[in-house]
């Protein structure tokens, strides 16, 4: 630190210089930056600027105090140096874009800070061995001593080769290590090509680790590629085992009278399903006749996969490896083999079909006055597309338009309730790409939430919250809540709240997010942005203002929901939560209330994990469409929204497309635009332009880059004026 800079601290403080607290913190703000020195009092006096003879006497009791409270240590008489305190803690390293690291220890508050040339071999998620020596102003800094675990052995990336061996480079930037290929471990692999690389062995004192080719996936930017890519990069497989397939192939699926006895009958009672047009597993149906004295019976019904699915079979356990099924853009990696999830266990209309159902009775006023969990069995009438059922509901005459115009009425005042009570509304337009026959974009759909998205969602949220308070909140006051799955989403952070808060007032939103106004106000905001330019950005930043939901046998509640209670039943095709929960309900419907709840809490923490990585690379499948969505657009000029800012550049939201490329700061011409992240702005060093978030730009496509998944974007102009 200068003299000068310290000179303007001491003066600061207003004459404080003889202040025990302050000398100390400049006494040890001097032996920090040079930990390994040693100085006497006359030195220490010089670099904080007390050469008076005052100020070494008040240096002089300062070193003593501070070697008394083991800050320092006296090696020699009047010899000073700095007590380098440090321990060994275990953490999982996070390895940034520039090859440093941060790692990060459950119960510290800080992360600690590994520099590049100290991480050992370590590669980013490892769990790692770490030596901790605490910095200046409480940051952490240490090397890494040992890699106690990997977190993957084998990455995605392409390949170099050369005469007599070959290189290895991942697509992931958190890999930033390249892999040696010896020339008898390519495995048929050839130049440039994508490939799956499992790393074998690194040598102490070798540059890079060793590995080998275990999968090819073929030449970079064709689709096939790139897809299997990004399920291999986030570990998801690409196949299911023969040994799998052949199990579920031989599963018997007759439903015998035997089994239908066991159940509630609901096959002569109207049912039907309601799915996307491409949807080809059918998790749900809902059912509906009327009672004596005008009541009505709902039923919400859900395949039962645990009937065919049986525990610690060999479908079960890759189920449980996969925990989700993933959805890209152009094709669904299923949780379960297709013989289930699109035969068997998928309720097609017209056969008769296994379920778990939750079954309501409303009386004339469409209030819930009895339900019941059971397992049934159905056969559904018809299969509906949203499509099909939302023009019903615009008028259009069809199949069922009485029942589905009652569904509909109880839903939207399901649904008004539930926003009243607290419940969030987020209803994101979704942005989906119509593909021709070879799976290329030919345009793009955005996906907008009708009434017959809504009609759906409301009775599946009925019967989730349904399920688990049932079991979680025991109507009996004697009997203990027992163990169950739960959805849980806590409440937001105040901090997050306020910086929301204050970003949203740039657009002219004033709105407090304090205790118990939060999701009202929220909805308020919601509804005012829609059809605003800035609408997207605002709803994603409040998205990430959020808590992330997860699942765990803890129960807290469903704050985004407004549940105090809340599970997930009703997607056992492709969620294995949804299984456990349907496991957990057979269990106590028998009347067996033993559970191994520990064990529950892992699956619950895998499945949470699995959610993530499916979103993951389902975001990333979407990026590759939307740079092959723009290809030969180089050089065309559109309209679009800045949805997010960085100190590298600005993210652009085409308004036509929805589409996302970056404008870098260093590229602006006509001046030096820096950001500023205090104000969310970009702003010109010389001529002061500022650029905000939610700002209408015209912009130029440079370059659509298929294997990074990016689009470069060019600044023209302004669009608003500005």
């Amino acid at each position: 630190m200068g003299r000068k800079r310290r000179n303007e601290r001491i003066g600061k403080r207003n004459g404080s210089a003889g202040q025990s607290s302050s000398i100390k913190k400049l006494i040890l703000d001097a032996f920090q930056e040079h930990p390994k020195r040693i100085f006497n009092y006359k030195q220490v006096a010089r670099r904080i600027s007390l050469n008076t003879s005052k100020g070494k006497e008040q240096v002089q009791n300062a070193l003593f105090k501070l070697v008394e409270e083991g800050a320092l240590l006296e090696n020699d008489p009047g010899q000073f140096q700095l007590h380098e305190i440090s321990k060994i803690v275990i953490g999982v390293i996070d390895i940034t874009q520039k090859g440093s690291g941060f790692v990060i220890v459950e119960g510290m508050e800080n992360d600690i800070f590994i520099p590049s040339s100290e991480t050992n071999r370590a590669l980013n998620g490892d769990t790692v061995e770490v030596k901790v020596v605490p910095e200046k102003k409480g940051k952490l800094k240490g090397r890494v001593i040992n890699v106690l675990e990997r977190k993957k052995i084998q990455f995605v990336g392409s390949l170099e080769v050369s005469e007599k061996f070959a290189f290895f480079t991942a697509s992931s930037t958190k890999m930033n290590q390249d892999i040696f290929i010896p020339k008898n471990k390519l495995n048929n692999a050839t130049h440039r090509q994508k490939v799956v690389v499992k790393l074998t062995e690194w040598p102490v004192g070798a540059n890079s680790p060793f590995g080998e080719v275990v999968e090819i996936l073929g030449n970079p930017g064709e689709n096939d590629t790139e897809m299997n890519s990004i399920l291999a990069d986030y570990g998801f497989p690409l196949n299911f085992p023969e040994r799998v397939e052949e199990a579920a192939s031989k599963i018997d699926t007759t439903i015998t009278e035997e089994e239908i006895a066991k159940r509630e009958d609901f096959r002569k009672v109207t049912t039907f399903t309601i799915d996307p047009h491409d949807a080809k597993d059918f998790d749900d149906a809902l059912s509906i006749r009327n009672l004596e004295n005008d009541k009505l019976e709902i039923g919400v019904h859900i395949a039962d996969v645990t009937h065919y699915v049986q525990p610690k079979s060999i479908i079960e356990k890759e189920a449980v490896s996969r925990a989700t099924s993933v959805y890209l853009v152009d094709r669904v990696i299923p949780m379960l083999p297709e013989v289930l999830s699109n035969g068997v266990c998928s309720l097609r209309p017209n056969e008769d079909k296994l379920c778990y159902s939750c079954i309501f009775t409303f009386d004339k006023n469409h209030k819930i006055i009895n339900h019941r969990i059971t397992r049934s069995v159905i056969h559904s009438d018809r299969r509906f597309t949203y499509e099909d059922v939302q023009e019903i509901l615009e008028g259009k005459v069809g199949d069922f338009e009485k029942e589905l115009h009652t569904l509909n009425t109880i839903a939207k005042e399901k649904r008004a309730i539930r926003l009243k009570e607290g419940s969030i509304a987020f209803d994101k337009v979704e942005v989906r790409f119509n593909l021709d026959e070879e799976k290329k974009p030919v345009g793009v759909l955005l996906k907008v939430q009708k009434d017959a998205h809504k009609l759906i969602e409301e009775f599946m949220l009925l019967a989730n919250k349904t399920v688990a308070s049932d079991i979680g909140n025991p109507k009996e006051k004697f009997q203990k809540p027992r163990t169950f799955v739960y959805r849980i989403h806590d409440t937001p952070d105040p901090e997050k709240l306020k910086t929301f808060s204050h970003f949203i007032k740039r657009f002219g939103y004033d709105y407090a997010f304090g205790e118990g106004n939060v999701a009202q106000n929220l909805n308020a905001l919601l509804q005012e942005v829609q059809g605003k330019g800035e609408e997207n950005t605002i709803e994603n930043l409040a998205i990430r203002t959020m808590a992330k939901a997860v699942y765990t046998t803890e129960n807290i509640g469903h704050y985004g929901l407004g549940f105090s209670h809340y599970s997930h039943f009703t997607s056992p095709i492709r969620r294995y939560p949804d299984m456990m929960v349907h496991r957990l309900l057979t269990q106590y419907l028998a009347g067996q209330n033993e559970v191994d709840q520990e064990w529950l809490e892992g699956l619950c923490k895998h499945s949470s994990e699995m959610e993530q990585l499916a979103t993951n690379a389902e975001r990333e499948s979407t990026k590759y469409f939307q740079v092959l969505f723009m290809q030969g657009t180089e050089g065309q000029e559109f309209t679009g929204i800045v949805s997010g800012m960085s100190e590298w550049g600005m993210y652009v939201e085409l308004e036509e497309s929805k589409c996302e490329g970056m404008i870098r700061l260093r590229d602006i011409s006509g001046d030096y635009f820096t950001y500023d992240e205090e104000n969310y702005q970009v702003v010109g060093n010389n001529t002061k332009t500022i650029i905000n978030l939610g700002q209408k730009l015209i912009i130029k496509v440079k370059e659509a880059d298929l294997v990074r998944k990016r689009l470069d974007f060019e600044l023209i102009d302004f669009a608003d004026g500005n």
